[in-house]
């Protein structure tokens, strides 16, 4: 069924498929695995992280026919930059900006790390530990692969607001066990700043189940879940989108590798010969 003009759609199951504040907002992320949704429906999550090209365009199109929707119709469409593995990351910001540039849609990044903190922090809300006597922060992680993780610690966010709290630690690429260091000074600071008040710090995100001795040395752990945003279906779409329509400042749409090159500049060859 076409969309009404309320921005509003059904899918080919009856169920509402929702639209951003602008109209069909379409989201890819291929961070790891590949998601592909409209915002209000249910998303496409294959975590094979290895097939993002044969699987995107057939998804892409599955998911549209699926809403009724031709790519003409998208007012908006929310790519992920990352941080995560390049070739797989930019499959999906080359398929977005190419779609964008066709159809005229509106084209937002978001990063995953930030996006995970709000829903991991909102979950939090829902299951009502929130204290004001604890300062609750939350260490956004994803998969990097050897034996690294992106990674970035977030302030608890102003109440209601949706969104992560300030970064404590920016996004960067560690090894967990240098990650859980980096995080404990933070904490202590903090301590030190505010000696009333207890700190308590949330690990979510993919990749975390790998490292669960290295969580152990937290000082102030408290929740850890691989509570993956996408694996809230449509909600985590929501939460996704709202944090990239929300941006103070529109983020670029360019991948969020963080890894310095495997490679380098070659030196300059040895002369064998005299001149």
């Amino acid at each position: 069924m076409r969309a009404e003009g309320d921005g509003s759609m059904s899918g080919s199951d009856g169920k509402a498929q929702g639209a951003g504040q602008e109209g069909p907002t379409l989201i890819i992320d291929t961070s790891y695995g590949m998601t592909i949704g409209l915002e209000g429906g249910e998303p496409v999550v294959e975590e094979e992280s290895r097939r993002h090209v044969e699987l995107l365009e057939p998804t892409l199109d599955r998911v549209m026919r699926q809403a009724g929707l031709k790519a003409n119709d998208l007012r908006a469409i929310i790519v992920g930059v990352g941080p995560a593995p390049f070739t797989g990351l930019r499959t999906g910001i080359v398929a977005a900006k190419a779609l964008s540039f066709a159809t005229g849609a509106r084209l937002l990044g978001q990063d995953i790390l930030s996006a995970q903190a709000a829903w991991t922090y909102n979950g939090r809300d829902q299951v009502g530990l929130v204290e004001s006597a604890v300062r609750r922060l939350t260490l956004a992680v994803n998969d990097a692969r050897r034996r690294q993780l992106y990674f970035a610690l977030y302030d608890q966010p102003d109440p209601g607001s949706g969104a992560p709290g300030k970064p404590l630690i920016s996004m960067d690429i560690d090894h967990p066990d240098r990650i859980v260091e980096r995080v404990n000074q933070v904490c202590a600071d903090l301590l030190v700043q505010e000696p009333g008040r207890a700190v308590q710090v949330d690990v979510a995100g993919r990749g975390l189940d790998r490292y669960e001795s290295s969580w152990q040395a937290l000082d102030y752990v408290g929740r850890v879940a691989q509570d993956v945003i996408f694996e809230g279906g449509a909600e985590g779409l929501r939460v996704f989108a709202r944090c990239a329509l929300r941006q103070r400042e529109p983020r670029p749409v360019e991948p969020l590798y963080l890894r310095r090159p495997d490679v380098s500049v070659p030196k300059p060859l040895k002369r064998v010969m005299g001149a």
